[in-house]
């Protein structure tokens, strides 16, 4: 979602839900192959998550900023508008990228699964469903504080506008 380059909290509020989203929609998909012992390649379906990296360091931001940020005078005493802005951020300052949990799953006996070994042994998904609980909670709690975020910025503009 794009919005408005003039509205920066409003990007970086939506650009968080959306990873979470993604986050959340992951651990559904772990969740709900928990018992998936064959997938198409013929391995057990292997845990997935959502590693999540800013494009550009905060701190690389403000030295940019700092280099382009210049405030003029129109005499010696008064300073008016900025003479050049820094570039606006774009709407998509973070790379996402799915990865596969390369554990191994646990080995149960069940001689009678039709993807039992010689053995008599099931190689099972690499997914607990405990730790999938609590990566969506935490996912969860973070959609509602960027929501929050997004919501006290829209307040704030709003506000601006009575002023």
């Amino acid at each position: 979602m794009k919005i408005n380059p003039n509205f920066n909290a409003f990007n970086i509020s939506a650009q968080g839900m959306g990873a979470q989203k993604r986050k959340m929609d992951l651990i559904a998909e772990n969740i709900a192959n928990v018992d998936t012992t064959k997938t198409k390649d013929g391995t057990p379906y292997k845990r997935k998550y959502l590693v999540v990296e800013e494009k550009q360091s905060f701190g690389q931001k403000m030295v940019d900023a700092k280099n382009t940020l210049r405030l003029r005078t129109t005499n010696g005493m008064q300073i008016s508008s900025p003479a050049q802005l820094p570039k606006q951020t774009s709407s998509n300052d973070l790379e996402s990228q799915v990865k596969q949990d390369a554990t191994a799953g646990e080995m149960l006996y069940m001689p009678d699964h039709p993807d039992a070994n010689e053995d008599g042994y099931v190689r099972m998904p690499n997914v607990n469903v405990v730790t999938e609980m609590v990566d969506m909670i935490a996912a969860t709690r973070s959609y509602e504080a960027n929501l929050t975020a997004f919501n006290a910025s829209k307040q704030i503009a709003k506000d601006s506008l009575e002023i």
